[in-house]
């Protein structure tokens, strides 16, 4: 089965594509679009898709799977379904246009629509599974045995269109954080969405043996951290972040930024109704507790198989 995977180039959304082509044990050939005017301001809105209309230009042979993420990806199913009907077109997330363009969407729980050809997930879909956390950890070994305290993951998210990373919060968080390394090794790593100022603030306070800040040099031990981690503290603004976190199956403490959202709330939620995640606890005493982890790119693997046939 030919699979091709077409994103606006966003890392979070082209995972999420991939973890879905991984659980299908296929390898799939991934494209990153643009769009050209009038498209790239009026798509999905403007339809009458063109060669013209993508950078690069689209061409065959066509794929028989198409996983598509991203507003700007739209067109681009629009006009391969076009060409060659027989392509199954598959949508990760919502779309937010006419969900009937696709032979299947993906949408999380928390974006709360509903259809035909709708498969509802937990959370977001990604790459992780038993296998990759094997591999993560023993690849980042030698820098991540050396921490002899039980060990915490911790993910730091900032500044979003919901929620907000105040150098206030910041210093609060740091402060928290370095007093849980009294008790805990921490494997610190945060995200562009943070900011210059407050990652300083973070990397300046969380000095220590047992404190691995990751400061953006070298491999990402993103997966390494997940993968060595005995708990994970992750900061209650990323979707993505959150969803990583639950698949592992470890006990997931959240913190909270400023803001929210709808949307956001509905996760928040549903997270905790299926026991994943808890607020961190002002005295540090971090519970171990059992969950069956998220399993989101599974799940929409086994509903292509079903409806492909």
């Amino acid at each position: 089965m030919r699979c091709n995977i077409i994103t606006e180039g966003m890392v979070g959304t082209e995972n999420q594509c991939v973890g879905v082509a991984n659980a299908l044990g296929v390898s799939a050939h991934i494209q990153q679009i643009g769009l050209n005017q009038p498209w790239r301001l009026l798509s999905p809105w403007l339809g009458y898709e063109s060669a013209s209309t993508f950078t690069p230009k689209l061409s065959p042979p066509w794929p028989d799977l198409l996983l598509v993420s991203g507003r700007k990806s739209i067109a681009a199913a629009r006009y391969i379904k076009k060409h060659n009907p027989e392509t199954f077109t598959v949508f990760i997330q919502n779309p937010k246009t006419n969900c009937e363009q696709f032979d299947l969407v993906a949408a999380p729980f928390h974006d709360n629509i509903q259809g035909d050809n709708i498969i509802v997930t937990d959370a977001a879909p990604n790459k992780i599974n038993n296998d990759v956390l094997g591999s993560e950890k023993r690849l980042f070994a030698p820098i991540f045995e050396k921490l002899t305290l039980p060990r915490l993951a911790v993910l730091i998210g900032g500044n979003s269109k919901t929620h907000k990373l105040t150098r206030e919060k910041t210093i609060k968080l740091s402060n928290r954080l370095k007093e849980l390394s009294q008790h805990y090794s921490l494997m610190v790593t945060t995200s562009r969405r943070t900011g210059a100022e407050n990652n300083s603030i973070l990397k300046n306070t969380l000095i220590g043996e047992n404190i691995y800040f990751y400061d953006g040099n070298g491999s990402n031990p993103y997966l390494g951290m997940l993968a060595w981690a005995e708990k994970i503290i992750v900061t209650n603004d990323s979707v993505s972040m959150l969803s990583d976190a639950g698949t592992t199956g470890k006990p997931v403490y959240t913190i909270d930024l400023d803001g929210s959202s709808t949307r956001f709330d509905r996760l928040y939620t549903h997270l905790s109704d299926l026991k994943i995640i808890r607020p961190l606890p002002k005295d540090g005493d971090l519970k171990t507790w059992h969950y069956t982890p998220l399993n989101d790119s599974q799940k929409i693997a086994e509903a292509i198989i079903a409806r492909m046939g």
